[in-house]
């Protein structure tokens, strides 16, 4: 299903629309069909699980210079449409929901926001996996999201999730709070990337991880590239320390990992 005007993005599963709603952040067309690298990681033993704990910079080429700023980029128009859609039964293993948990250190005792948060399907799986100890933050500009999310959380007893009605370029999480973010196919909808990540520095413990999953593409297509979403990172303060394309075998979707330079 798609709202008024919206034609469906030609890979997309069928039935498979995503919401999001950060600046207009509300993406359609969920294109993740996340191969299981977990086979890859095997043969390595104990010292993946090391490996994984730990974020050292990428090395990246020239984040900055000729390139137009942020503000003047595309964006895709939002989804208006019904949110239930997001919890097909099988999106759990496309998108390897707990694998990118893993990678962002989401456990016991965190505190994590959902940035572009819809129908909530990311924040209550984060909630259950940080317990009553932790706290999960359902950021959304959209009231009718933060409602659902809210009904959704009294339903399934998780009494963790914390809703955030916020603006479009500031998530309005708490100061020195956090210490795992996710944008779910939300960014390339977001208006002044920019400016929202420089909001987010404040609410980020030291050693906090921004996890961005998106697609590449031009921005009006329901995804932006990879590189755009590193310089823009880059001007915003942040530094790259994970970069991986294994979502899709045509190399379209990626998983990109950032924390916070120092002041």
């Amino acid at each position: 299903m798609v709202g008024p005007g919206r034609p469906p993005v030609p890979d997309a599963p069928l039935g498979e629309t995503f919401r999001f709603t950060i600046g207009s952040a509300q993406a359609l067309g969920e294109t993740m069909n996340w191969k299981s690298f977990g086979r890859s990681f095997g043969c390595f033993g104990p010292i993946s699980v090391l490996l994984a704990g730990l974020c050292v910079p990428v090395p990246v080429r020239a984040q900055s210079g000729s390139a137009a700023p942020s503000a003047q980029r595309k964006t895709s128009t939002p989804y208006t449409g019904d949110l239930s859609i997001f919890d097909a039964p099988e999106r759990d293993e496309r998108l390897q929901i707990i694998r990118v948990m893993d990678m962002l250190g989401i456990e016991p005792g965190k505190n994590v926001a959902d940035i572009g948060a819809g129908s909530g399907w990311f924040t209550v799986r984060a909630a259950r996996r940080v317990t009553g100890s932790g706290t999960v933050y359902a950021v959304d500009i959209n009231p009718e999201a933060i409602q659902y999310i809210d009904q959704r959380a009294k339903k399934e007893q998780l009494q963790n999730i914390k809703t955030i009605l916020s603006k479009p370029d500031d998530p309005q999480l708490p100061a020195d709070n956090i210490d795992a973010v996710l944008l779910l196919k939300t960014y390339h909808e977001v208006a002044h990337p920019v400016v929202l990540l420089r909001n987010l520095r404040s609410s980020l413990k030291p050693g906090a991880k921004i996890g961005i999953l998106d697609r590449n593409g031009n921005g009006a297509n329901h995804g932006v590239s990879k590189d755009v979403v590193i310089r823009e990172a880059a001007q915003a303060g942040y530094e790259l320390c994970d970069s991986q394309d294994f979502v899709k075998a045509d190399g379209m979707d990626y998983f990109l990992i950032f924390t916070r330079k120092p002041d």
